[in-house]
């Protein structure tokens, strides 16, 4: 069984999905270690695992609702996140790079709801943090100076490395057309984020 836990940065053009979720760290992406599983209520072990098991590859796949919820909670993790490094970072190309998670982390959010209210039937995000990311913010708000930039680049790399497989792997196997859709517009652009905060 595959647990997924996202953080995905996405490009302000794009404004596509999502990012978040880690297990604190002492230095950064708090980092986004952590994998972790939201419940489905379902009457089958795999949904109630928040899995669909194709029969046929044996592969592997979140639900829609979970891919939504935590595309959803992602996007919420990495806008205050962002903020914090737009307010507490000591380096300009952290700022920066904080302010573009902002901006595209609100379109993912918009772009994810249209997704969602496509989809047959229709699955609302529900984008409560979870508690690793609760902690992550924690130790990002407690961070200060070089420790803060440390800490920050650090979760995000992580998060965008989980975000960017759960999203390639949605793309690929997913179960809800909408979704997979989003999800393959969306995987350059993570791929790009996640470049971009390795080379800072």
């Amino acid at each position: 069984m595959h647990k997924y836990f996202f953080a995905l940065g996405l490009g302000p053009a794009v404004a596509l999905s999502a990012c978040g979720g880690s297990e604190p760290v002492t230095t950064v992406d708090n980092i986004v270690a952590t994998d972790t599983i939201i419940p489905e209520n379902s009457i089958d072990a795999n949904a109630a695992s928040g899995t669909d098991v194709n029969m046929t590859s044996g592969a592997v796949t979140m639900t829609g609702q979970i891919f939504a919820d935590t595309v959803g909670a992602s996007d919420v993790y990495e806008i205050e996140a962002g903020k914090l490094a737009q307010q507490k970072a000591t380096v300009q190309a952290l700022k920066d790079f904080g302010g573009m998670m902002v901006t595209a982390h609100a379109g993912s959010t918009a772009r994810l709801k249209v997704a969602g209210g496509k989809a047959t039937p229709a699955i609302k995000p529900d984008s409560r943090l979870s508690a690793e990311q609760e902690a992550n913010l924690a130790t990002l708000r407690q961070a200060t100076g070089s420790d803060f930039d440390t800490a920050y680049k650090a979760q995000q790399v992580v998060a965008h490395e989980k975000a960017l497989a759960a999203v390639k792997d949605y793309a690929a196997s997913g179960t809800v057309p909408e979704f997979k859709a989003f999800a393959a517009e969306v995987a350059p652009v993570v791929q790009s984020h996640l470049d971009k905060i390795r080379g800072l």
